[in-house]
This record gives structure tokens, C-alpha cells and sequence, in this order.
């Protein structure tokens, strides 16, 4: 019995039109971007490797004593693309380019959407895009008259007259669905790793092929979540239309409007500055120490009593001596006062982005793409490690380079030192495992399967009370 309902509803859905639309969907969407976003990646790939180029070219020793601006960037850390941005581009379009590491601290370079073509102004169409907005409704156009519409024709009655189980109904119009749902999209997909893999795609990789696997499996457990939802519409309401309807305003707000209502909400909650004010506050704090260091070094040389003649003498190496202690209070004030500063704005960002992740955790789309993008090594993981790779390579360099750089001794040439300085490369860009990415992003699993149990229990205990 339980076989004939799936039966049933599975040739139920594939004579209908929505499974030609599911189809034409699948054969057309998925393939054509997994095929058009790997050239996209191997071109900025092609732009990677010609900075890297560029960037070794540079000079890669400096002398500390000779002038150097604050502005100057002297080395760069330079953002590399992951191959598994085919799937998704998350974050890595508006990351910066490179951090450049100057004396005021780290200069973002532009991003790559800065010079993207004009059809980025239509958007990015990705895997991701195709699964959390374009199957999420059509996984409730499968479901919304799943019990609305025979409720409406009068079908369940004549079915439920005839000693079937409520529960085994409901779980036949469900897997029955569920499965001419699944099938054309797990196919299609695999007809578009094969195209990948024809391209050149390295799946086989031990990082990449595990990753490719949990993606598919949150992607089905997403489409399950809206199965669900659509499902409990149906029970709730007894006319078709209606349901439609409902159907298609809940996927607005959980696919459109809430997710991004969230962010924008954040920034009323949590207020935070921007990167430029607190450079643009690093530099004016540099330029006036480096006025007061002028002034003092006046004052002193204007404190040295004249000669017999009336002119003030002074060594270079005695002023630098009387300088250096100075120069190296300024020097940590700043340091300190930068550090402050960038302690600060990162916890208003960190607050700010917390608050607006939580407020879209409450739509099963934002745990999918926060999910899929640290999968994809596109997400704030990924963000959080570049900048972190930034941080620390700044560090090295002002232990290296920075610390070491006297404003003062480079306006007087008697005291230029041939000393110098090896530029400390790049370090590698550090990237999560596996499990470390599981383990992060373990609230927005758990509540992937919180939303898929919670209403599919729901549905169920309404369907159960239904007045037939």
C-alpha cells in the first residue's frame, strides 16, 4: 500500500507541467553555470599568478634610514582564488584584492568587482543562487496543493475512505514528491561535474571531493526544509489558490526580504565604523607626533647655549642620540594608540555582524549559504583567515622593517646607515579542514534539520486533526 501511494503521487507530479519546468531547469541552470563559472575562475586565476608576478619584480630590501612614506606600501599580501568559488562566489568578489602593508598600517586594495563587466549590475548566478532561491520555489510549487488540492476535488476523501493510514498518505505524498524532485537535480548535477572534471576541474583532490559531497547533501537536506514548508501550507489550507499564494509570499520573505532585512537591521543595532575612517584617523594621529617630533627637535637645538660667536653647534650623532629616546616614545604612543584603535573597530564589526546573523538565522536560506559558503572556503571563515594572514605578515614587518625606520635620521645624510633590511615575504593563506568547517558552522546544520523536523512535524499533527 505504502509503494502504491508513492507510486502515485511520483506519476502525479511527472505528468504535470512543473515537472517539465523542473526539468528544463535542471538540464539548463545547473551544468551552464558550474561550466561558466570555472572559466570565470581560471581567468582570475591567470590574474592571480600576473600579480605575483608583478609583486616579485618589486624591491624586496630597503634601507631603514633612507626616507620612506607612511602611505608606501613595501609588500602585499595578494588574495588567491579557491577553486570551489565555482559553486559559490560568496565573499571572494568583494574581498580585496591584496592587503598592502604600509608604515600607517594595512591599505585594502579593490576588489575585483571594482572592474566587473556590466553584467554584474543583473548578478552573479552560481550554484548556491540556483539552489536556495530557484528550487526552493519550485520545491513549493511541488508541494503547496499537496493536500490543499485533493482537499479541494475531494480525492483524500475517497483515498482516506479506504482504510489508508493517514500517516503513511501524507508520508507517500511527501517521498513520492520528493523523489521525482531529487532525482533530476542529483542527475543534472553530476552531468555538470562531469563537464567540470572534461575542463580540467581538480575533484579528485582529498580537499575538494568531500566538500563537493557536503554540498550536495545540505543542498538536498535545503530542499527537504521547503518541502516541508509548502507541505504544512497545504494542510492549513483547504483551496489550491490560496495555498499558491501563501506559498509563494512565505518564499519572498525567507528567500528575498529577510535575509537581507536582517544586515540593515544589524546596522540600526549595532553601529559600526568604516575601515577608511580608521585609517584616515591612523594617518592624521602619525602626521601630528611627526609635527610634535619637529617642534621638540627645535626646542632642543634652540636650548643648546651659542658659541663665542653666537652660533648654536651641534653633531649629528649628538642630536640623533638625544632624539632616539623621543622618537621611540612616540613611536610606541602611536603603536598603541593604533592598536586601540583597531581593537575597537573590530569589535564593532564583530558586534554589528553577529547581530545581523543572528537576526537571519531565523530563515532556513541564510544557515544554507553561510553553510555552503564555508564549504566552498568563500564565506567569513575565509575572510576572517585573509585578514588574519594580513594581520600577522603586518606584525613581521613592522618588527622587520617598521620599527626600525627613523623619520629623523633619513633628513640628515651624515647619519645614513648601510644597513639593510630583507623584506619578509608573504605568509601562506591558512584554510579550515573539513571538520573544522563542520564544527563552525554546526548551528546552521543543526537548525537546517531543526527547520525540516520541526515542520514536518507540524504538518503531520495538523494533517492528523483535519476535518475531512
Amino acid at each position: 500500500m505504502f509503494l502504491t501511494l508513492i507510486q502515485k503521487e511520483m506519476m502525479h507530479h511527472i505528468l504535470s507541467v512543473r515537472f517539465v519546468a523542473l526539468l528544463l531547469m535542471c538540464l539548463l541552470l545547473i551544468p551552464l553555470t558550474l561550466s561558466i563559472n570555472y572559466r570565470s575562475y581560471r581567468q582570475d586565476l591567470v590574474d592571480y599568478q600576473e600579480a605575483v608576478k608583478l609583486a616579485n619584480i618589486e624591491e624586496k630590501t630597503m634601507n631603514p634610514k633612507m626616507p620612506l612614506e607612511p602611505e608606501v606600501e613595501v609588500s602585499k599580501l595578494i588574495l588567491k582564488p579557491t577553486p570551489l568559488s565555482v559553486f559559490a562566489k560568496g565573499l571572494e568578489d568583494s574581498l580585496p584584492s591584496y592587503l598592502g602593508m604600509t608604515r600607517n598600517g594595512i591599505t585594502p586594495g579593490i576588489p575585483s568587482t571594482f572592474s566587473a563587466p556590466l553584467s554584474q549590475l543583473l548578478g552573479h548566478l552560481d550554484f548556491l543562487f540556483v539552489v536556495s532561491t530557484v528550487f526552493s520555489l519550485l520545491a513549493l510549487l511541488f508541494t503547496f496543493d499537496v493536500v490543499a488540492g485533493e482537499r479541494e476535488v475531494g480525492t483524500i476523501r475517497i483515498t482516506l475512505s479506504n482504510a489508508v493510514p493517514r500517516d503513511l498518505f501524507l508520508w507517500g505524498k511527501l517521498i513520492g514528491g520528493y523523489l521525482v524532485f531529487v532525482v533530476p537535480f542529483l542527475v543534472s548535477f553530476l552531468f555538470g561535474l562531469f563537464l567540470l572534471v572534461w575542463q580540467g576541474f581538480p575533484l579528485d583532490t582529498p580537499d575538494i571531493f568531500p566538500r563537493v559531497i557536503s554540498l550536495t547533501a545540505i543542498s538536498l537536506l535545503y530542499i527537504g526544509v521547503f518541502f516541508a514548508i509548502g507541505t504544512v501550507i497545504s494542510t492549513y489550507l483547504d483551496n489550491a489558490k490560496t495555498a499558491l499564494i501563501i506559498a509563494f509570499t512565505v518564499w519572498v520573505f525567507a528567500v528575498l526580504i529577510t535575509p537581507r532585512l536582517g544586515f540593515l537591521a544589524a546596522k540600526v543595532i549595532a553601529p559600526a565604523r568604516t575601515a577608511q575612517s580608521v585609517y584616515m584617523e591612523k594617518k592624521a594621529l602619525r602626521d601630528d607626533l611627526k609635527a610634535e617630533l619637529k617642534n621638540q627637535e627645535m626646542k632642543m637645538i634652540m636650548e643648546i647655549p651659542p658659541d663665542d660667536q653666537g652660533r648654536v653647534i651641534i653633531s649629528g650623532n649628538k642630536l640623533n642620540e638625544l632624539m632616539k629616546p623621543i622618537e621611540e616614545e612616540h613611536r610606541l604612543k602611536f603603536q598603541d594608540h593604533a592598536n586601540r584603535l583597531d581593537r575597537a573597530y573590530r569589535r564593532e564589526v564583530k558586534r554589528q555582524e553577529q547581530a545581523g546573523e543572528t537576526l537571519t538565522r531565523i530563515t532556513p536560506t541564510a544557515s544554507l549559504i553561510y553553510l555552503a559558503t564555508s564549504l566552498t572556503q568563500t564565506g567569513q571563515a575565509q575572510r576572517s583567515n585573509y585578514l588574519q594572514t594580513g594581520d600577522r605578515y603586518y606584525d613581521m614587518l613592522d618588527t622587520d622593517l617598521f620599527s626600525k625606520i627613523d623619520d629623523y635620521a633619513a633628513n640628515r645624510s651624515y647619519n645614513l646607515s648601510t644597513d639593510i633590511v630583507q623584506i619578509t615575504q608573504p605568509p601562506p593563506l591558512e584554510t579550515d579542514t573539513l571538520v573544522e568547517t563542520f564544527r563552525q558552522s554546526a548551528v546552521d546544520v543543526l537548525l537546517l534539520c531543526f527547520f525540516a523536523v520541526t515542520l514536518t512535524i507540524v504538518a503531520f499533527l495538523k494533517f492528523f486533526r483535519l476535518d475531512i
